[in-house]
């Protein structure tokens, strides 16, 4: 692969801080990471070790940057992803030891405005399944991955996430729920997420470096570059600020850092002899609460698993007869894990600057069967074939889509008239342009992609931003032959908003003229008033409970119904003169609103 070479001439400088000898079970360790970097092309690692409440190994390898001479040390800061997740259970459990939450009370006794879509849902989900990936929710990433929407603005819009599954039937990784409970933390403590993890985890752990915002990494020296492979090359990209979703992926660290966390993890949540969680309340931590079914692909991935479950904030699982506690971190550009070994009092913590890399997994179960006196299997060789496998059954799928386009068709109508704006109640607006010959969508401040027409109303959507991929775009058609809605591959069906109405008069009416059409007007069915007056040289429609509308002429007797700005167009009313008076009014509307006639009132 393309611009590999300086992140493995990069394990030549692996730095080791540490002043004391290597462990006899992580002799030649050095060489199954080289290995590992290799092949999962990864440009920078860095590792900890924690065994019997002591670091006995923290090394960093490669570059931070590819292409750069900027080696990695155990110092060197990374994103830590989804292993933020059980800090914000650890930081609930402290409340729970002060009595000011309880695990199986509902949400809404300490966040009364949260809602789900469903009402029942909303009433009986508690605080230990926001922990847990039972609500049954789909994951809804797009609602904060880039958004400018706050934590509360995310929770409040999360009522409109249809589910996919019932509540506490099936393990469902959602990432807003563990927003949810940051946000319950919260506000029960009358600090943000930020400062309580910082005031009760980082600092009574020493864990200094570490941090809950990317704006933090802005003035440090030592901070490793995310990568992403893109057309198979490895390439550096941006920092992307996540702070909306912070309790369930924003914090930074480094392995020194995180092997404080280690150590707090295997010392049953004492630091420096001090207990900072309750036995009880550790202890539900690590228990299983969530079953995860283990099909052939978890037993490929450890075969030596009977079980896997989740806790809260952690998954658990059986590894050659011993419990591993353990949980992964994958965001934009960065990999990371934490595991633990609590029988064998060994735990590590494994922190990379390449996006959803398998590497930690491979150096995880290498480094557990040192400490096991394992031998005979060769994790990273093992994990490899099974990447490839992976890659290949998607390189098949997308072959297979790529069969199913049909070629020569073009799109039912000219490009320009799929050009508006579409709406999702969860995720906003979504806007459709023509720029410089073809289309533009925008969804949220992280998506500008191109769309390149695939077939039929179909269209590919290359993000401008690559990390973002290529989702395909379906325009449907309404029965008016007009475009009624927009389906986007992970986000949702946007829905067109009908186009803004004209406020340009087709004809011009004297004042004598507009005057006969005033008056006051009435319907039978539905009982309703509205009464049309002449101001300003306008006709101006007033409904009670409802802001004025002005009428537009299109005729002397026709009239488009224009209001506040965006008000979209399809209302007209028109007159039914006799003798020179109103006779009826009838007010048209876009379906599926019924039309009114009005008589004038008497």
């Amino acid at each position: 692969m393309r611009g590999l070479k300086p992140a493995v001439a990069g394990i030549l400088m692996a730095a080791a801080t540490l002043g004391a000898q290597v462990p006899k079970q992580l002799s030649g360790f050095d060489s199954v990471v080289a290995r590992a970097m290799k092949a999962f092309d990864v440009p920078g690692v860095a590792i900890a070790i924690v065994k019997n409440d002591s670091v006995v190994y923290a090394k960093g390898y490669g570059t931070r940057t590819i292409g750069r001479n900027e080696p990695v040390s155990d110092r060197t800061m990374f994103a830590i992803g989804s292993a933020s997740k059980a800090f914000t259970a650890a930081s609930l459990a402290m409340l729970v030891d002060e009595g000011k939450v309880r695990w199986d009370e509902p949400v809404t006794r300490y966040l009364p405005w949260f809602q789900m879509h469903d009402l029942y849902v909303t009433r009986e989900l508690t605080v230990r399944d926001l922990l847990t990936h039972r609500s049954g929710l789909e994951r809804g990433d797009p609602l904060w991955y880039g958004t400018a929407w706050s934590r509360d603005e995310i929770v409040r819009r999360v009522r409109f996430l249809k589910p996919a599954y019932s509540m506490r039937a099936i393990f469902s990784y959602q990432n807003i729920m563990f927003l949810t409970a940051g946000q319950v933390a919260a506000q029960v403590s009358g600090k943000s997420w930020d400062d309580l993890v910082r005031d009760r985890i980082f600092t009574p752990l020493g864990m200094t470096a570490t941090n809950t915002s990317t704006k933090s990494l802005a003035v440090l020296a030592d901070v490793a570059t995310p990568h992403v492979k893109i057309d198979d090359t490895v390439r550096a990209v941006p920092y992307r600020n996540i702070d909306n979703i912070g309790p369930a992926g924003s914090i930074n660290s480094n392995v020194r850092d995180m092997a404080q966390w280690v150590r707090f993890q295997l010392d049953s949540a004492r630091s420096g002899g001090k207990t900072l969680i309750a036995a009880n309340s550790f202890v539900e931590t690590h228990t299983p609460q969530t079953i995860i079914g283990v099909n052939a692909e978890a037993r490929r991935t450890n075969p030596f698993t009977h079980f896997s479950s989740y806790g809260f904030g952690w998954f658990l699982q059986d590894y050659r007869g011993r419990e591993v506690v353990q949980h992964g971190g994958n965001i934009d550009g960065m990999s990371a894990l934490v595991a633990l070994m609590p029988e064998e009092r060994v735990g590590l913590v494994v922190l990379t600057n390449a996006n959803g890399s398998p590497l930690p997994s491979a150096l995880m179960f290498a480094a557990f069967d040192r400490y096991l006196g394992a031998t005979g299997t060769d994790w990273v060789d093992k994990v490899k074939q099974r990447v490839e496998g992976a890659e290949k059954q998607a390189k098949d799928a997308q072959k297979a889509i790529e069969s199913q386009r049909v070629m020569g068709t073009s799109p039912s109508l000219a490009l320009e008239k799929y050009a508006g704006t579409y709406a999702d109640s969860m995720y906003g607006d979504a806007v459709v342009t023509m720029e410089n010959g073809h289309l533009v969508a925008r969804i949220g401040p992280p998506v500008v992609a191109d769309l390149e027409h695939w077939h039929f109303n179909s269209f590919r959507a290359v993000a401008r931003d690559r990390r973002l991929g290529k989702p395909f775009v379906n325009f449907t058609l309404g029965t008016d032959g007009k475009v009624a809605s927009m389906k986007v591959d992970g986000f949702t069906e946007f829905v067109r908003r009908p186009d803004p109405a004209d406020t340009t008069a087709n004809v011009t009416l004297s004042e004598s003229q507009m005057a006969a059409l005033a008056g006051a007007f009435e319907s039978k069915v539905p009982a309703l008033r509205i009464k049309v007056d002449l101001i300003g040289g306008k006709l101006i429609l007033s409904i009670a409970g409802q802001s004025p509308y002005t009428l537009v002429a299109e005729s002397p007797t026709r009239f488009r119904l224009t209001g506040p700005p965006g008000m979209p167009g399809g209302f007209f009313v028109d007159y039914v003169i006799d003798n020179g008076k109103v006779k009826t009014l009838t007010l048209t509307q876009p379906p599926p609103r019924p039309t009114l006639t009005f008589e004038p009132v008497k």
